[in-house]
């Protein structure tokens, strides 16, 4: 076919040996037991220590997702603090720390604070010596207990939406919602100035008398 006016030559490569680049993934089968070996490996290796890090529970970020729970990074320093545990110690039982993660709730700070002292009192710490035990050891008679290898355990989940009586229907905001935020907002922005000017004027009927 010939090549009419000024058109740009197609720049289309068929004559490389694709075939030979192609990528397969027939060792899926394999991988798989080869993951969960090293799993049973690792679990063993590190007996009774828990195979997983203990961590808080979160919402998900975004309004479209903010109902839904998950596990999240580590525990935030103020988290750590109600608890009573250090941040320095709090890795070395098996705790995820994130300085980074800031508590804008009450509701998640409680759960999460309750989450480690639960976490705590199922704790068994065995001494790096059996004949010089440490301050934070548990003590012998309290080290024969049933030990966790998991746990995180399920995290809780909350219905999207749930039906509420007719009683329970919140009462309509005189004026409309629209309104009481313009409101609000306008009080907010112009706290300062309505309290200079009623300064002023308490001063001036002052100077009067």
């Amino acid at each position: 076919m010939a090549i009419k006016h000024n058109q740009q030559l197609p720049n289309n490569h068929f004559r490389k040996d694709w075939q030979r680049r192609v990528r397969t993934h027939f060792d899926q089968p394999g991988k798989k037991l080869a993951r969960r070996t090293a799993r049973r490996a690792k679990a063993a290796a590190v007996a009774p220590r828990p195979i997983d890090r203990l961590r808080p529970i979160v919402r998900c970020p975004t309004i479209k997702y903010n109902r839904r729970v998950r596990l999240g990074r580590g525990f935030t320093l103020e988290e750590l603090k109600a608890a009573g545990i250090s941040r320095h110690y709090a890795p070395t039982i098996g705790i995820a720390v994130d300085h980074r993660r800031q508590n804008l709730s009450e509701e998640s700070l409680a759960v999460n604070v309750q989450r480690l002292k639960e976490y705590l009192a199922r704790l068994i710490v065995f001494p790096r010596k059996s004949n010089k035990p440490k301050k934070g050891d548990t003590p012998k008679d309290a080290q024969q207990a049933e030990t966790v290898t998991k746990v995180n355990g399920s995290v809780p989940t909350t219905p999207g939406f749930y039906e509420i009586s007719k009683s329970e229907v919140p009462k309509p905001i005189e004026g409309g919602a629209y309104t009481a935020l313009r409101k609000a907002r306008s009080e907010a922005r112009l706290v300062g100035v309505r309290e200079k000017r009623a300064r002023e004027k308490a001063e001036a009927e002052a100077n009067k008398k």
